[in-house]
């Protein structure tokens, strides 16, 4: 899924990307970067509400290439220096996590639990 198909899904804001034309293989919804660094994939969304700088590391460390902010949040001012430097889009919409999760799994972007086969680039 492009991001610019999940920012029109849940009319979201565009906050800083590298390219809209972004190719999202899957997703991964979590507020515990713990829990991101053991389950996400290379090449995931994932969303959060977490706005802090340390997500934007983890998300390094993770190879995510995008950051969805849910519950109407919104980065810091050195979360958004520091995504435009490793190129992680960032992206903003209102709407809780758990919908926002279930409109893009309905819409068909995967889970990370069902990526057995997706290349991972």
């Amino acid at each position: 899924m492009k991001l610019k198909q999940i920012i029109k899904i849940l009319e979201a804001e565009l906050i800083t990307t590298p390219n809209e034309n972004l190719d999202i293989k899957m997703g991964c919804g979590s507020d515990l970067l713990s829990d991101v660094l053991v389950h996400i994939k290379k090449g995931s969304i994932l969303l959060t509400g977490l706005t802090n700088i340390q997500v934007i590391y983890t998300a390094t460390t993770a190879g995510v290439k995008a950051i969805c902010f849910v519950r109407g949040k919104k980065p810091f001012k050195e979360t958004i220096e520091l995504a435009k430097k490793k190129e992680i889009a960032l992206i903003a919409t209102r709407l809780p996590m758990f919908e926002s999760c279930g409109m893009l799994y309905k819409k068909g972007l995967l889970g990370v639990s069902e990526t057995k086969g997706v290349s991972e680039r």
